[in-house]
Parts: structure tokens; sequence; C-alpha cells
């Protein structure tokens, strides 16, 4: 953030009189927010002002806007109060370590380093200075730690806070909400999203006053085009744009789509439909990523990133457009990328640069071109992202991860496709993932307007590409469920009671809650109707008899003369069988008093009705009774399950607490906490060495990527540690079965797929074998291995005697190399 004071001398405004009683109110009412404001470059958007007038009057927020509008403003005032004061503290959470280094780099600058702490799992500085960034995890280990740290927290910044909609890590946000000591003030950042204002009264409800703000305005407006063969098309209709009306697709680019990409005149038109009188348009061709490249920088529409969904096809594009001889910097550019390259990789080991493919990444750098993805190397993605921001690197190859929150913005965006690979199949691309990364596009305060590129398909329907551009309903769901490590804490903390009715203020029970009041409402309204309905049914002709049943027993013939007109249908005896059914409902539908009633159809067609109604209503009430108190339900499950292992016992009054092994659980934190839990408690890890340690501790994080093959378990580790994953295996199927019986959803098998390449890596093997061995790729390993030292870092911990110390021999074993490396304060 630029804090420089504006030059009055260049020259000043003139106001009026009401405009400067404004800005003299103003001042007198939110001192703090004028004298914020007066040490900046630029002048603050309206959200931005009320966002900050909200925390100066001692509110919280919900700030919710698009991408790149400068949502951080506001998080940025909230430390400026802080350090005005005199001890408060603020910590400033992210979702991902790369975000938490850039912002903790951006806070030096600000603040300097003596003031500013950073504490991301595996990295730990500063960690007493009042402002700290860190990742959510990390202060939801710090709840429920009752860290010391968090003694004169004043203010808690979640930025991404849309992130707890992720299905793997998104509970830790929710964790966090609830947790946090009442005075502490939040500031939540969030995408655009379409319940903001539901979130936000969820926030009301737990956090006390929380103020929403909601800004769909992007701060530099977006040009949507598509790529018809050698032509960027506009995606909308600019004249009818321009008149403020609904926004309609662009006429010509229909007329191009029907015709491969070409504008053709209406006898060219006629002659295209005699000869394809069957349908289709004529085959287009795509323009290469080259001559797009070409084509964007001669429309002065560089630096541009390409969203390709595949870490295969960033890699590939590089290299084509290295084949294809592009070439985007000058002599200048490309001496100061090699510069800040150099300095940046110092730490890389000269044997493991050519594994690294250095040398390639270096030379399509210095062309102006890279690769961006979650496979790369992370030294290589921050250098990349630190070119790009610098204007040196002209064009980015990326997968969806670049447009998570990272600071790389450019002034045109491409999508190639308009569907991705989901892990199981290819699925249509969603309007918030739309709107998330063409906000990538549009650099605030260099360009005029941000400009974003479809590359046509055969097929595309630019009709729909128009609704997905246009759409911003995406809600922001609950992922939240409470886990074996949550509930030992807040037991620990709060006892089994009082802990249910703290999970059911959760935003997952809070929505389950909502749901329910619009059913019970929709129930209510059917019941009237039922009601209606049954009097419809009366008979006031003399005739009586339950018209209800009367029509049961015509439906019930009708469903069994259906089912005996199915071709195959079943056995001579059971058909036999059904027929006679059907004489009897037939004897006994005669014999029935309303079908003597003058009005039997009439009524039959009201108790139809009053049946399919009352089935629906029946249905909505299983709804509302499966969602009400769910959350708390899945907790008293997970209790019974530390109950049955003795991590929780029950005293004589009935209290629940945690045992001795309950409290080494309550210091272990992941997807496998409970099995980790067994793992130390059944002294599983008895006999390892330090490499066996670390390949173990491998199926407690990793998740192939594709199914392993059969022959997986030949390739382990000799010795002990076979003995040790058999034991662990069965461990894992004994809590299986548990789980289930529960009627908890169980876990999948641990994977072994790295444990070869980790005990390998351990032994100082080298990094192109280990690679080979895990079927990676470099950055991917580097990832799977800090998460394995997070867990081993745990390990020494909780572990006792020798298994606390080999686990500490195993971080020092595998904390090498690449891994070892970190870019913090760069």
């Amino acid at each position: 953030m630029a804090r420089n004071p504006v030059d009055a001398s260049a020259g000043a405004v003139v106001l009026s009189p009401s405009e400067r009683y404004a800005a003299s109110r103003r001042r007198q009412d939110h001192p703090a927010v004028e004298a914020f404001r007066a040490g900046l470059s630029f002048d603050l958007d309206p959200f931005q002002v009320e966002g900050c007038i909200a925390l100066e009057e001692g509110d919280g927020v919900l700030v919710a806007a698009p991408t790149g509008a400068g949502k951080t403003i506001v998080a940025e005032f909230a430390v400026y109060l802080a350090m005005s004061s005199v001890r408060e503290k603020v910590f400033y959470t992210a979702p991902m370590k790369a975000l938490s280094n850039q912002k903790y780099n951006e806070l030096v600058d600000e603040y300097g380093p003596d003031e500013v702490g950073l504490l991301t799992g595996d990295t730990a500085v500063n960690p007493r200075a009042r402002v700290v960034v860190m990742t959510t995890e990390v202060l939801r280990n710090m709840l429920y730690a009752e860290s010391p740290l968090l003694k004169d927290l004043s203010f808690v910044v979640m930025d991404e806070v849309h992130y707890l909609a992720d299905r793997f890590r998104g509970a830790v946000w929710e964790e966090v909400i609830i947790h946090l000591p009442q005075p502490v003030r939040l500031v939540s950042l969030s995408a655009t999203v379409s319940n903001a204002e539901e979130f936000g009264d969820w926030l009301q409800a737990v956090r006390g006053r929380t103020r929403v703000i909601v800004s769909e305005e992007r701060p530099v407006p977006l040009e949507q085009h598509v790529l018809m063969r050698t032509k960027l098309v506009d995606l909308f209709d600019a004249t009818q744009s321009a008149s403020g009306g609904t926004p309609r697709v662009n006429p010509e680019l229909i007329q191009m789509s029907r015709y491969g990409g070409r504008t053709i005149s209406s006898r060219q038109m006629q002659d295209v439909g005699r000869r394809h009188s069957k349908g289709g348009a004529p085959r287009g061709f795509a323009m290469s990523r080259s001559a797009l490249t070409d084509l964007l920088h001669e429309s002065n529409l560089l630096p541009a990133i390409f969203f390709v969904f595949s870490r295969a096809g960033c890699d590939a594009a590089v290299r084509q457009a290295m084949r294809d001889g592009v070439r985007l910097t000058e002599a200048w550019e490309r001496q100061e990328i090699r510069a800040i390259v150099e300095e940046r990789c110092r730490t890389l080991l000269d044997e493991d640069l050519a594994v690294l493919g250095y040398w390639q990444w270096l030379e399509g750098l210095e062309r102006g071109v890279a690769a961006h993805h979650a496979g790369l190397l992370p030294a290589f993605k921050e250098v990349v992202e630190e070119l790009f921001q610098r204007k040196l690197v002209k064009v980015v190859f990326a997968t969806e991860t670049l447009a998570l929150g990272i600071n790389m913005p450019a002034r045109t965006v491409v999508l190639e496709k308009l569907e991705k690979f989901n892990g199981e199949s290819r699925v249509p691309i969603t309007p918030g993932e739309y709107t998330q990364l063409t906000g990538r596009a549009g650099r605030r305060g260099i360009d005029v307007e941000g400009h974003s590129v479809i590359c046509w398909q055969e097929g595309l329907d630019p009709q729909a590409v128009a609704s997905l551009a246009s759409r911003r309903s995406y809600p922001l769901n609950s992922s939240f469920k409470p886990t074996y490590n949550m509930a030992i804490n807040l037991i620990d903390r709060f006892g089994r009671d009082r802990t249910r009715s703290i999970l059911e203020s959760s935003f997952a029970q809070y929505q389950a809650d909502r749901a329910v009041v619009d059913l019970a409402r929709k129930v209510r309204q059917q019941e009237e109707s039922l009601a209606g309905y049954e009097k419809a049914m009366r008979d006031d002709t003399g005739a009586s008899g339950d018209v209800a049943e009367y029509a049961a027993i015509r439906r019930e013939i009708s469903d069994l003369e259906k089912a005996g007109a199915r071709p195959g249908d079943q056995s001579a005896k059971q058909r036999e069988r059904r027929q006679r059914e059907i004489t009897d409902l037939r004897r006994r539908l005669k014999a029935h008093p309303a079908h003597t009633s003058p009005r039997r159809e009439e009524l039959s067609r009201w108790a139809e009705r009053w049946w399919r109604l009352k089935r629906q209503t029946e249905q909505l009430q299983h709804q509302i009774a499966t969602r009400t108190g769910a959350v708390a339900r899945v907790f008293d499950r997970v209790s019974d399950v530390l109950l049955a292992e003795g991590y929780l016992e029950a005293d004589e009054q009935g209290e629940v607490r945690p045992t001795m092994h309950g409290r080494a659980l309550a210091r272990i934190y992941g997807e496998r906490d409970l099995l980790l839990a067994e793992s130390l408690r059944r002294q599983v890890w008895n006999g390892l060495d330090p490499a066996a340690f670390a390949a173990l501790a491998t199926v407690f994080v990793f998740e192939a990527r594709r199914e392993e093959g059969a022959v997986a378990e030949h390739w382990l580790p000799k010795g002990p540690f076979r003995e040790a994953w058999n034991r662990l295996e069965d461990l894992w199927e004994r809590l299986d079965d548990l789980e289930r019986s529960h009627l908890l959803p169980g876990s999948s098998r641990p994977s072994i797929g790295l444990c070869n390449a980790m005990h390998r890596w351990a032994r100082g093997g080298a990094l192109d074998a280990v690679l080979r061995d895990a079927d990676l790729q470099a950055g991917d390993f580097v990832r799977w291995t800090k998460q394995v030292i997070d867990l081993l870092d745990q390990i020494t911990q909780v572990g006792e005697g020798r298994t606390a110390r080999t686990a500490q021999q195993a971080i020092e074993a595998i904390r090498r190399g690449v891994v070892a490396y970190s870019s913090v304060g760069a």
C-alpha cells in the first residue's frame, strides 16, 4: 500500500460550501479514517470508506467485492488503527502460505521487520510482533491451545473468507470465527457472492455488531471478446450496451459462430445454407497460442494470462511459444530478468538445476513467457509472480489456481476452454469460476479497461457464454463438520452439552435452519391445502366411506397392472399371484361404500391430489427432521466413537472429559487425526529409523492424483517399515468399521504412493531419482514433503521418548535441498 501524502501544491479542487461542511464533519466524526486517507496517494472508493468508518465506530465488517477492487484497504485500516494504539495487535490470516508470504512482505515494507511476524506452520518469524500474518490453521490451533500470543489481540483479518466453502479446509474458518474471544473484531474479506447478506447475518449472530458492505462494481471495466478465427469479436452488442439496457449478444458473433467464424454476405449465406443443409457450421480453425500472443501484442493487450486448466498444457504452451520464436522482451529487460532469477534461486543446488528444467525455464522467462501451476517448484512460482508484477514477463500460461488471491493482475485474460477436468470428468466452469478468472483482467491505476478473450471452438453457443459472463449467482455454502480433534478440544474447554450448543451456532447449522424455516413455511401451506382437499373429498350425497381409502385401492390396482405389463416379467407363479391380488382388490373396490356415490370420479380425483400432496409434505417433514440439529448429531456420533476408543470417558455424574490419550489427540490436526493418535498409542512407530519414519508419515497426508498400481506394495521399504505399515492398515480397517457402525462416512484407505520416494529422499537420494519414484513434479513433491514435516512436527510434540526424537531426526533428514528453500523476506 502506497502511503505518500498528496502534494497540496499540485493544485487544489475548489469545494462548494456544502462539500466543505461535509468534509469538516467527516474529520470531526471519523478522525482516524481521515488521517489514514490523507496518507494515501489515491482516494478511497465509497465501499472502502464505508468499511473503514464501520471499524472506527467499533463494528466488525464483511466486505464482499470483486477481485482487484481493493478490499484489502479495509484490512490495512484495521492494522493502522491497531498500530495507532499502544499495545493492540492484529492477526492477518490467509488461506495459503503463498498469500501469507506475500502479505508479510507488504506489511514489512510498511511497518518494518520489527513490527511484523509470520507463522505458517513450517515458518516462524517474529511471532510476538504486533502484526502477525498466518495461515488460518495456525490461528485455529492457537485458539484451542489458548496461546498467550492472543493477549491484546484487537483485530483478526480473514482474507478470502469465502474459502469456508472449501470441502477440505473450510471448517477451519468457521472454527476460528466461532471461537475467537468476543472483544476481537473480525474483518472478513470475500469475493462477490450472492448470499453475502446471509453470511453477514450469521456473523452478526455469532460475533456481534457486523456491517455488511457489498460492492458489485469492478474497479476497471471488463471488455469481453470471443476469438473467431483471426478476429477478436465483442461478446456483447456495444451499441446496445451503451444505451444502458441489459447487454445482449453481439449479432455479428452469432452469425460468425454459425458459419465457421466468418462474416458472410446474404448471398454467401444462401450458398452456405445449401452446402450445409443437414445442419452444423463449417469447421473453422483455432489460432495458435503464439499467433494469438502476437495479435494481443500488436493490439497493446499484454500482459496476458492464458488459463489452460492443465499443468501439462501450461508447460507445452511455453515450449511451443519458444519453438515458434516468440520474444516479447528487450535487451535491458532480459538482463534484469536474469539478475532477479539468479538472486532468487541462488540457494538451489547446482546438481538439481538440470532436474528442475532451470535453463529452459530461464530461457522462457527471458523471452517474456512462463507457466504457473501447482507442479512448479515454489521458488519458480514466486519468481514468475514477481516478474509478472514488474511487467517483465508478458504472458503466463496458468491453471486456475492462479486466480485464487495471488496479486497478479493482467491487462488481458484468455480462456482457452470453458470446461475443465474435475478429477472425474470434464465439466463446464461455473459463473463464479468465470468471474474469478476474468477478475484478473485490468490493473487498477494502470489500465482504463480489462479484456477477456474466449477462444471460439466449434459448437460454442454465444448465448450460453453470455449467460456465463453476466450471471453472478454463486452462493457461499458451509462445508463445516465436526472432527475428532475439534470434539476433544471443545469438550475439554466447555463440556459435551455446551459444545453441542456451540456447534449449533455454526454457519452450516445456520444455513440448514434457514432452509428449515422455508421448508416449514411450505409444510404449513401444504397442510392448509390438504385440509381443503379433505373438505372437498367429503361426500354429501348420503353415501359414506373413506374416499382416500377408496382411491388408495384404485391406485394399488393400477400399480399391479403396470407391473404385470412389463416385458419379461417374473415367473408364471408370480404372475398368477399378482392376478389373484388384483381380483381381490377389485372385489374390495366394488364393495366399498364410496363406489356407489354419484360423485365417485370427482371425489377420487380430489383424493389423488390429496395423496400426492400428502406424500410431498411427508418428504418435506423428513428433510426438516434430518436438517434440524444435523451438526450436533454428527458431533454426538464422533463423541461416541471417541468414548468407544477410550479418548473420552464419563465420570459418575455423566460428565464427559478427555482421557490421557484424548489430550494427545487434542494436539493432532489433520484429516486422519484419530488414526495418527491410535498409531502412536499402539506404538506402531516403534523400531523405525528416521527414513522409515518419514516414509510412514506420508500415508497420513498424501493423496494420489491417479489410482495406485496393484504392485505398489512390492516396492515399499523393507524391514521394520513393512510390519509398521501392516499394523497401520489393520488399525485403519478397524476404525473405518467402527465409524461406519456409528453412521459416520468412514475414510479412504491410506495411500502408500509416496512411501518409497520419501524413504529414498530421507536417505539422501538424488532429486531426479526421487521424482521418478514418486511420479511427481518438483512442486508437488515439495508441497507434500512440507505437509509431512508439519505432521512429523506434531509427533515431536505428542510422541514420547524415542518416538519424538526419531520424528525430529526424520524432519532433519527430509528438510534439505529444494524442500529447505524459503523466500520469506526476499
